[in-house]
């Protein structure tokens, strides 16, 4: 005898179709994502499969293979392709270049894997909600079809002899939707090859017990251990480095408590002593008893105002010492009245060059500088391609929680960089003032683009001459007017720092520190490579030459920059932190010419230089000027040796 079929209420009835149909809909999305990323030096289609592996198809010289991380069974296919057109079409004067270049691309790869995961699963994640959603909308558009194609009165047959068996029918769309989607998704067996153990190359390293197949295993077995070694040696110098720059900021920070400490006692014993009256019949500071009837002394005026001829009135009220005369060559701010958890800092970045063994570098010098803004002067890739995302991408990953980037692209990137930086969340500046923090900053990507072996050619219809007057006008005429000019190549802010209407220039492109220092009538600073990019070196693997980079802070109220902080890491792997100096003050066209009774020079570009300066930056050929003196010598303004700290090796008695 038959059991009577329980008819589920409405509401459930209608969630279970919801969830019938949202399941292969899901399943349909999730096990045909793809995206099309890079691979090392490579272009790459990844795809999700269901076999448990995560498959790197190198054609014919066979596939490398691991265990996948993913849940549910799920895996990935890698076809590598073809190393962008832009990176290998050179002449044969430049193929080893090129090969070079491609090696980096490799040891970028090996030497950080997570990066390029993370950006994978982000791009295959969101190509499966776009497969999922478009599903949901062929699936909701062909039911409503078939809703208006069957008419009343069949809708109401077809309910009465389908509702009873509601659930039985639930189970099936849900069991053949899984069936499909891994059908659809694993398709063809792969052909069986000559599978090898877990490969003894990758031992220790994030690909440890990747199975090789093909020729690939021969390659992998003769060549491996050469770019492992690379990879290690690589690890183990940015490692040691980054525990220097941490030891050499625990130091700074020791003497600055120090500092803050006995600054605060002085002040403290100043003000008691102010507190204390006299006792009568003690001497004064002049040595006299204290006359309160008499103390102005014969000949001093009853209304306390300066005698006439005083030093004071001869030089207009100002003191003697330059250093306090605002306009004056060499002056600098007074301490900042704004408490000091209310300034803004900021960490200059500049040509990066896609060393991304200093990330994690830049992430500890952002975080114990306590960066709010990272500004990075551009430069971040070698040639501006689309598989040079992971670069961009790591050097994003080191921005500290809450911090923003903002970038002047440089001529080493591409609108394509820019892209890619936008979509992470990255300020790019494109011509316009934004503002970050309360700090109106105005900039814009370099009007040139260089590609190795190819020279450099113009990025859009202006010529640099060109960007130039631009930008001066846009900052002359900024309604809340500009705290900061953010560019790539020096050159190009001359004119707006000769106009008065930006105080400060940030830029990078010469590879060597310059300034801080006047030009025209604001204030340029010209930062050294935080790659340590030297002339005819790569980028990628341990330091060439010293890698900078400098912290600003400035004062939001007073809507000045109070002091700059350079850090340093050299080719040994030792590390220091410079103390901070107090920012120049530009001084005005009226000091410029008159101070001391000397006229200013006129710079090569036009610009008002004081004497002893120099001027021209060696970006005029449009090169990066790589001829950077040697790691360790002086690149621009002098910071005294009593304050640096320094971690490493050989940071004692490092000039």
């Amino acid at each position: 005898m038959n059991r009577p079929r329980t008819t589920p209420p409405r509401w459930v009835r209608r969630a279970l179709v919801g969830l019938a149909l949202l399941v292969p809909c899901v399943v349909f999305g999730v096990t045909t994502a793809t995206a099309d990323l890079s691979l090392g030096p490579h272009e790459a289609r990844y795809e999700v499969t269901t076999d448990s592996l995560v498959v790197v198809d190198l054609g014919p010289l066979g596939t490398l293979e691991i265990d996948s991380p993913l849940p549910a069974g799920l895996g990935a296919r890698i076809t590598v392709e073809e190393i962008p057109a832009d990176l290998t079409a050179f002449d044969q004067a430049t193929t080893i270049a090129a090969l070079s270049q491609d090696l980096q691309g490799y040891l970028q790869f090996f030497s950080g894997p997570q990066t390029t995961i993370d950006q994978v699963a982000r791009a295959l994640v969101v190509d499966a909600l776009a497969r999922t959603g478009l599903a949901m909308l062929v699936v909701a558009a062909g039911g409503a079809g078939l809703y208006l194609l069957l008419g009343r009165g069949r809708r109401v047959e077809i309910s009465d002899a389908l509702v009873p068996r509601t659930w039985e029918l639930t189970a099936g769309v849900l069991v053949v939707s899984l069936v499909v989607g891994v059908v659809s998704a694993s398709g063809e067996e792969p052909a069986q090859t000559d599978s090898r153990p877990a490969s003894a190359v990758f031992e220790g390293t994030p690909l440890e017990g990747a199975r090789i197949t093909g020729r690939l295993a021969g390659v992998v077995d003769t060549y491996g251990g050469q770019l492992l070694n690379a990879y290690r040696d690589n690890e183990k110098f940015y490692a040691g480095a980054n525990d220097a720059l941490v030891a050499a900021w625990d130091e700074r920070d020791v003497l600055e408590e120090a500092a803050a400490a006995q600054a605060e006692a002085e002040a403290q014993a100043a003000r008691d002593a102010a507190a204390e009256p006299p006792a009568e019949g003690d001497l004064g500071v002049d040595g006299l008893a204290d006359d309160p009837a008499g103390a102005q002394g014969e000949g001093a005026d009853p209304t306390g105002e300066t005698p006439s001829g005083s030093a004071a009135e001869a030089t207009g009220g100002e003191t003697d010492d330059p250093a306090r005369r605002p306009g004056t060559p060499g002056a600098t701010e007074a301490p900042s009245a704004t408490p000091e958890d209310e300034l803004v800092s900021m960490l200059v970045v500049s040509d990066l060059h896609c060393n991304t063994g200093m990330t994690p570098l830049i992430k500890t010098a952002g975080v114990r500088s306590g960066a709010d803004i990272v500004l990075n002067a551009g430069d971040t890739t070698m040639n501006g391609t689309s598989v040079e995302q992971f670069c961009v991408n790591s050097f994003i990953s080191a921005v500290p929680d809450g911090a923003t980037m903002v970038v002047a692209d440089g001529n080493h990137d591409s609108v394509e960089t820019s892209a890619q930086e936008r979509r992470r969340g990255v300020k790019i500046l494109d011509g316009d003032v934004i503002e970050v923090d309360g700090v109106r900053i105005l900039g814009d990507r370099d009007a040139l683009e260089t590609r190795i072996g190819a020279g450099s050619k113009a990025a859009r219809p202006e010529t640099p001459t060109e960007q130039a007057e631009r930008l001066a006008e846009t900052a002359c005429s900024a309604k809340d007017g500009v705290d900061l000019l953010l560019i790539h190549t020096p050159r190009i802010g001359n004119e707006s720092l000769e106009s008065g209407c930006v105080p400060l220039q940030v830029s990078g492109h010469t590879h060597r520190r310059k300034g801080p220092e006047q030009f025209g009538l604001g204030i340029r600073y010209v930062s050294a490579s935080t790659a340590g990019a030297e002339s005819g070196e790569p980028t990628v693997g341990p330091l060439k030459g010293v890698a900078e980079m400098t912290v600003l802070r400035f004062d939001p109220v007073a809507r000045e920059f109070v002091d700059w902080q350079l850090v340093q890491v050299f080719p040994d792997g030792s590390a220091q932190v410079a103390a901070r100096e107090p920012f120049p003050v530009p001084a005005s066209e009226e000091v410029l010419e008159g101070v001391d009774g000397t006229e200013g020079t006129e710079g090569t570009d036009g610009g008002v230089v004081p004497d002893g300066t120099e001027e021209g930056d060696g970006s005029g050929d449009g090169s990066d000027g790589e001829g950077a003196g040697a790691p360790g010598q002086d690149q621009g303004a002098v910071v005294p040796d009593a304050l640096i700290v320094g971690a490493g090796p050989s940071a004692s008695g490092r000039r």
